[in-house]
């Protein structure tokens, strides 16, 4: 139960990405990137240097630190670069179609079956994707291109649900490694940052803030929280919850001003968590017979 609750710890950060990162200026997406992933490194180096022999768990194989850096590192360059470029409430929604990619995806794992209700859920998640890119509009604070955000966007949710469903295989593997795949993706983004792009550092304290927020918790504890939830916490139930992710997020955007409460967001909100929880009928309804 407590693994369980700590998983779920990163899906309440996880629902503030979008805002912090919305709320941090103009700085480029690897140079955000790197910044953030060397606070997330932060935090798994302060629990090995309360115990050193934790380190023997940054000994792990070539494809376990292959998932890892590409899940971490993927991600979050697609998500800053969506909501660079998109409206941060349109670009957020597509970015959380990855809890309803994990449920149609478990189910072509081995020894699992594809239901007429996952296909239906990836059906109205689709309907619901269509319908905020149809009601769009422009927003001044946009300065990019918006379809190329809202490619990002949809590459975002593919890679982290690529990361999850993948990283099913290394359930041994002790969340220390987590620090390495923070530190690795700190050194890639920060190498992709001084080839391509201009720094540009945050110019307000609230600025600031966000991007060590950011650090703190979205892209930081939230990995260890996750990776803590999947190996040892209730998989089902986590799966049922990160479908709240979407909603939340847009909701806390609205709330702070990053968006317009409007009649086709909240069908699109409705139609991207219903279409996941019908995706997730299974589950959930093992869970109300085993109770």
């Amino acid at each position: 139960m407590l693994s369980t609750l700590i998983g779920f710890s990163a899906i309440l950060m996880w629902s503030l990405l979008a805002l912090l990162t919305a709320a941090s200026g103009t700085v480029p997406p690897f140079q955000l990137a790197a910044i953030c992933f060397a606070i997330g490194t932060l935090i798994g180096v302060a629990a090995l240097i309360r115990d050193p022999a934790r380190l023997d768990g940054l000994r792990q194989p070539w494809p376990v630190w292959l998932v890892g850096i590409a899940g971490l590192f993927g991600y979050h360059f697609f998500y800053f670069t969506a909501l660079r470029n998109a409206p941060a409430v349109q670009a957020g929604l597509i970015a959380y179609l990855w809890p309803l990619l994990i449920v149609v995806g478990s189910a072509l794992l081995p020894g699992e079956r594809l239901g007429w209700h996952h296909v239906a859920g990836a059906l109205m998640g689709l309907a619901g994707t269509v319908l905020i890119l149809a009601g769009a509009g422009a927003d001044a604070r946009i300065i990019g291109d918006p379809l190329l955000g809202y490619g990002a966007a949809m590459l975002c949710a593919l890679t982290w649900s690529s990361y999850s469903l993948m990283s099913r295989r290394f359930g041994t593997v002790p969340t220390d490694v987590v620090t390495g795949f923070c530190a690795a993706s700190a050194v890639l983004a920060a190498l992709a940052h001084l080839t391509l792009e201009t720094t540009v550092w945050p110019g307000t304290p609230t600025e600031w803030l966000a991007v060590i927020g950011l650090g703190l918790g979205p892209v930081g504890a939230a990995f260890y929280t996750w990776d803590i939830g999947m190996k040892k916490g209730d998989i089902q139930v986590l799966g049922a919850l990160s479908y709240s992710a979407p909603l939340l997020s847009t909701l806390v955007l609205i709330a702070f001003g990053y968006g317009e409460p409007s009649l086709s967001i909240l069908l699109a909100c409705v139609l991207i968590t219903g279409g996941a929880a019908l995706a997730a009928k299974n589950l959930i309804m093992r869970r109300k017979l085993s109770a």
